[in-house]
């Protein structure tokens, strides 16, 4: 019978409660949160590339192409998932389904991605992700 290795797996608790708390103290670290209303329906998180611009009467890049922000989180009924922005960026580019949103006024492009992809993407490194396909929006 194999005994529990307390101390390795004590140790490795310790690291993710220090991350954590970097996350949440360091002054250089921000967080951009999500929140999507059709996300318990879909099961997909959209991530906004672009908006239309009515002055200029053409698009321009927005979200996740120029946030500052270091992690993204998104808000899933009274959990929180969060991920360093390039974690997002690159399931976006590895994963993502494009799709465009006309409800007006605020029309922009973007992308569906699901939190498995999310999660894949973490677990497997953001270069030998399976690529899953995006559920169909609503």
């Amino acid at each position: 019978m194999k005994r529990s290795d307390f101390d390795l797996d004590l140790r490795f608790g310790q690291m993710g409660e220090i991350y954590v708390n970097h996350l949440l103290t360091a002054p250089i670290e921000t967080v951009e949160a999500k929140r999507d209303r059709k996300w318990s329906r879909t099961g997909n998180f959209y991530i906004e590339v672009e908006c239309w611009s009515d002055n200029t009467r053409s698009w321009y890049q927005s979200g996740i192409n120029t946030t500052k922000a270091t992690h993204q989180a998104f808000v899933i009924f009274d959990s929180v998932l969060i991920f360093p922005t390039e974690r997002v960026r690159a399931t976006v580019r590895a994963c993502g389904s494009k799709v465009e949103c006309s409800i007006p006024p605020n029309y922009s492009r973007g992308f569906l991605i699901t939190p498995e992809q999310l999660l894949s993407m973490t677990a497997n490194g953001e270069n030998r992700a399976v690529a899953q396909q995006s559920r169909h929006p609503e």
